[in-house]
C-alpha cells in the first residue's frame, strides 16, 4: 500500500533533516525507504524526488529548523513565530510531493510536456489555494472551502 507508507519516509526525512544537514538526510532515507518506495509501484525518480523534497522541507520545520533561527536572530524576533509563519507561507511545499505521486504527469517533461504544463499548472494552484486559504482566510468555513478546493486542484486525476 504506497499511500500509508508516504507518511513514515515523509516523518522520517523531516526527523533526519532536523538532525543533520538535508543532503545527509536524503542519503540515509532514500538508501533505506527508496527501494521500499520503488517496490511499491513508484518509478525511482519520484521516490528520490519525495525523499529529498522532505528532508529540504526540514529547514523550516519546528523544532530544530535552522534556517528559522538564523532569520529569527537576524530580525531580532521569537523563533516560534518565525517558525508557524515559515509553515504557513510554506504549506503548499508539503503537498507537492504528495501531488508528485498523485499526478506522475508533473516530472515527465520529456515525454509528454503538455500534460507536464497541466500539471505544473493544477499543482501550482492548488498549492497556492491551500496557502492562501490557511494563511488570509479568517473564517473557518472559508478557510476549509478554499483548503478543500486546493486538495481537489492537486489530487483529482486529469
Amino acid at each position: 500500500m504506497l499511500w500509508p507508507a508516504r507518511l513514515p519516509t515523509a516523518l522520517a526525512c523531516l526527523v533526519l533533516g532536523m538532525e543533520m544537514p538535508a543532503t545527509v538526510a536524503y542519503v540515509i532515507c532514500v538508501s533505506v525507504a527508496g527501494p521500499a518506495l520503488i517496490k511499491l509501484g513508484l518509478e525511482p525518480l519520484q521516490a528520490h524526488l519525495f525523499v529529498f523534497w522532505y528532508a529540504l522541507l526540514s529547514t523550516i520545520t519546528p523544532p530544530v529548523c535552522g534556517a528559522v533561527f538564523i532569520s529569527s536572530g537576524m530580525m531580532q524576533e521569537n523563533w516560534l513565530r518565525v517558525a508557524i509563519t515559515a509553515m504557513a507561507l510554506g504549506v503548499g511545499l508539503y503537498v507537492i510531493p504528495l501531488g508528485m505521486i498523485a499526478n506522475p504527469d508533473l516530472i515527465r517533461l520529456l515525454q509528454a510536456p503538455e500534460m507536464a504544463l497541466i500539471a505544473f499548472v493544477r499543482m501550482a494552484v492548488g498549492s497556492s489555494l491551500i496557502s492562501y486559504g490557511l494563511i488570509a482566510a479568517r473564517a473557518p468555513l472559508s478557510t476549509l472551502a478554499l483548503c478543500a478546493c486546493g486538495f481537489g486542484v492537486v489530487f483529482a486525476p486529469i
